[in-house]
């Protein structure tokens, strides 16, 4: 890989005047600035667009966009993914394939300084590497704390694609459970997805608050069913997310959404190939503690 590589990352946002400012700040300090930055408005009612627009004078490699707002996506935009029909506009405007990246950006992260110098440097290194980032911490009342999560799982938030991942892929599907289809088509295509642990950004919109913690819980457990994981998995899970504010309850609203799910017959990915997988890669990951305890 040269040393040229080219950057683009794509912002889609929504009502986030009161972090926007930050989100460029840290983008504009990079040791290494993408080399372009398409910031999409989905519409924002608050001063979201003001604020893109006065950085889009302020750096030479920013463009703001505005998302059109006559797409059909239904009553609720965040699960339909309206974000990514917003991240694909900003795709399909600067002619992504020119560039040898692609990441999205959430307009409520604050990046160190060293994001995205850290993450070519691991790319160069290893050819198989399709798809990174680092970690993201959030308040709290005990300060800033890392999200769990394992290490094969990219935020939503913070995306960094090779091209050549990202064509393998065939792109992200403007559909609910996005920020894992992605990661698992990249692994199904034989590529590493890894979220580095030294690399961390602070995320300053709680993760799933958008609209209300509990929703976004129920959400993640609908997505869990759209991807195939099974209810024992689900079952397990639902007792880790427990143990996140508002404590007891968020495993409660994770397991009614998987279930809901359910009940409904909310369509899943409609790929055999892509079940079977993730049901090996859901057992491998059951059994790991087994074999380290054994072993």
């Amino acid at each position: 890989m040269a040393a040229a590589d080219r950057i683009l990352i794509v912002s889609p946002v929504y009502n986030e005047g009161a972090h926007l400012d930050r989100t460029a700040r840290a983008v504009a300090d990079q040791d290494r600035p993408p080399d372009r930055w398409v910031i999409v408005d989905d519409g924002s009612s608050d001063d979201t667009l003001e604020v893109a627009r006065r950085w889009e004078r302020r750096l030479d490699y920013v463009t703001v966009l505005e998302a059109p707002q006559d797409v059909p996506v239904g009553a609720d935009n965040l699960a339909l993914a309206r974000p990514v029909l917003a991240f694909n506009l900003g795709l399909d405007e600067a002619d992504w394939r020119q560039f040898d990246y692609v990441g999205k950006l959430d307009g409520d992260v604050e990046l160190p300084r060293q994001w995205f110098a850290t993450l070519l440097e691991r790319f160069r290194a290893d050819r198989t590497l399709g798809l990174a980032a680092g970690r993201l911490a959030e308040p709290s009342p005990r300060g800033w704390q890392l999200i769990p999560i394992p290490a094969t799982h990219i935020h939503g938030a913070v995306k960094l694609f090779s091209r050549d991942c990202f064509e393998a892929i065939g792109g992200i599907p403007a559909r609910l459970g996005w920020d894992t289809i992605d990661e698992t088509y990249a692994r199904m295509r034989g590529y590493e997805t890894t979220s580095f642990a030294d690399l961390v950004a602070r995320h300053h919109r709680p993760w799933g608050s958008a609209d209300g913690r509990l929703r976004g819980r129920a959400r993640h457990g609908q997505c869990a069913w759209v991807l195939h994981y099974g209810f024992g998995w689900v079952a397990l899970r639902s007792l880790k997310v427990a143990r996140v504010p508002p404590v007891g309850i968020s495993g409660a609203a994770f397991l009614f959404g998987y279930c809901r799910a359910a009940v409904r017959g909310v369509p899943q990915v409609e790929d055999d190939e892509f079940r079977r997988f993730v049901r090996r890669e859901l057992r491998a990951r059951m059994l790991k503690p087994l074999s380290l305890r054994t072993g």
